[in-house]
């Protein structure tokens, strides 16, 4: 029996740890109460081809049209055959998916060939799904360890060892034989975001200070629907596939225009037409029309959407409300194969904070929750093997442009900002070297937890940014204005081998 650290309280690593504690000692530590994260947040559901009129190469044809091209196959193949046990056993775990008549309930979502997104709740899935992990794991005999930031791992012979974490007590040091990374993205590495606060990119930072490789950091989906008021609330995908309409301030159906499947593009589509569409128009917000749907039905079908729109001024059944685009997902992260295994011998990602290769770039629409399930499950599979044949991995990238440390001291705004206006929905090569040039030389002090969060923000600015640079190409959600060549989705042309692993 081992020790397993896992860090994150999110699906991936409540489902890890459940996965894990059949056999070993688990310990599990969160940043926050256990049930924070972004799980908690995903409003539209998880996709599984679970449904007579749906199959496995469906999903994995979708998965890899959406990819554009960059998506690891066996990964997808992986993703898409094991997710429905994997939802299965949700359902065996308490989760209370919505049905209608009896069945299954499904919705429809971008980039999807048919209706296969399970929802709870209406719009509450992923609160549904983390709060009956956090039951199980609850009852597992899993110690947790809340309120508990991971500020580094470490390494003993070239080997995971554990990890030093700041607490409210102070600093302490937790040993473990195997460490699993679940701490999410680094949606606050700009302006507009959907994500919560928590979401700073801690084990991506952590990972990289201990020489673990990272992968496709240049890919960050953006969602075309946040509420155009201060948080960025976001409206789900959901509500387009439900028949919602995007509209431009002539009322117009712009969509129509960008892309044959219109409001149900892939996000990276839509994003950039909604940003389009508000710079035709002076800056003001795009607008997300759902009237025709009817009131009774949008708040039967999305009750905390409509609360949360209310509570803003807005009555979706009889106005269109505002929205603009906002940073939602990170599809690179740190490096792992098939089974969560990071170059550093000991240690697994899983979840947003991983890249396995099964998004691409550009996420398909509820195949985030799905990944955190199946990669978790593969993981704690692996870790209960006991194999010793790590895979062997290059080391993290030593630009001097990232390992400087710089003399202004900067605030998490200025970073925010710099990263929307530089390294947002669109770039090209002379904003971002303008960004490359002002993070060099930022620095950021402190050694309370909000002062480290935002030093493992500018950190990851200077590494998306470099990433950025590197990939000279236009492909999913990495839009180069100067690019010679724009990949569209669905279209499988070969990387140039030196952009293929930026952090080779």
């Amino acid at each position: 029996m081992r020790e397993i650290l896992v860090v994150g309280s999110g699906i991936a690593g409540l489902f890890a740890a459940l996965r894990a504690s059949r056999r070993h000692r688990v310990t599990l530590v969160t940043k926050g109460p256990l049930l924070d994260g972004c799980t908690r947040y995903a409003q539209g559901g998880i996709a599984a081809a679970l449904f007579h009129d749906d199959s496995i190469d469906l999903h994995i044809a979708d998965t890899l049209r959406a990819g554009a091209g960059l998506c690891d196959t066996d990964a997808v193949a992986a993703l898409c055959a094991e997710g429905p046990d994997r939802v299965l056993e949700l359902l065996d775990l308490g989760v209370q998916f919505d049905r209608e008549a009896g069945e299954l309930a499904r919705g429809h979502e971008a980039a999807h060939s048919m209706r296969r997104v399970l929802h709870a709740g209406g719009d509450r899935t992923g609160l549904a799904i983390q709060t009956a992990l956090v039951e199980q794991v609850r009852g597992a005999g899993i110690r947790v360890i809340e309120h508990a930031f991971l500020d580094d791992i470490l390494l003993e012979h070239g080997r995971v060892a554990g990890i030093r974490m700041l607490t409210p007590t102070g600093e302490a040091t937790l040993l473990a034989d195997t460490v699993v990374l679940a701490t999410g993205g680094a949606g606050q590495l700009y302006r507009h975001t959907t994500n919560p606060p928590c979401a700073t990119g801690d084990g991506v930072a952590a990972a990289w200070r201990a020489g673990a490789r990272l992968r496709d950091l240049e890919f960050t989906q953006f969602h075309p629907t946040a509420l155009a008021v201060p948080g960025s609330p976001l409206i789900s995908e959901a509500v387009r596939g439900e028949g919602a309409w995007l509209l431009d301030s002539q009322a117009r159906r712009f969509m129509l225009d960008a892309h044959p499947d219109a409001e149900l593009a892939p996000r990276d589509v839509v994003a950039r037409a909604i940003a389009s569409a508000m710079a035709e128009q002076g800056g003001g917000p795009a607008w997300l029309d759902a009237r025709h749907l009817g009131g009774d039905h949008l708040s039967a079908r999305f009750p905390a959407l409509t609360a949360m729109l209310a509570g803003n001024g807005f009555d979706w059944g009889r106005e269109p409300v505002p929205v603009v685009p906002a940073a939602h997902y990170s599809m690179g992260g740190v490096a792992t194969d098939n089974r969560g295994r990071t170059s550093i011998p000991g240690m697994y990602a899983v979840g947003e904070v991983a890249c396995t290769g099964v998004h691409g770039a550009n996420r398909l629409a509820s195949n985030s929750l799905l990944e955190g399930l199946v990669f978790a499950a593969r993981a704690a599979e692996d870790l209960m093997a006991s194999r010793e044949d790590w895979p062997v991995g290059s080391p993290a990238i030593n630009d001097e442009t990232v390992t400087s440390r710089g003399t202004e001291p900067a605030t998490r705004e200025e970073i925010q900002d710099v990263m929307w206006k530089r390294v947002g929905l669109y770039r090209q090569e002379e904003g971002l070297e303008s960004a490359r040039a002002q993070f060099a030389g930022w620095r950021v002090a402190g050694d309370d937890v909000a002062s480290r969060e935002t030093a493992n923000l500018l950190l990851l600015a200077k590494l998306t940014t470099a990433s950025a640079l590197a990939r000279r190409e236009s492909r999913g959600a990495h839009f180069r204005e100067d690019a010679e060549n724009h990949v569209a989705v669905g279209e499988p042309l070969a990387l140039k081998p030196e952009l293929a692993e930026v952090f080779a």
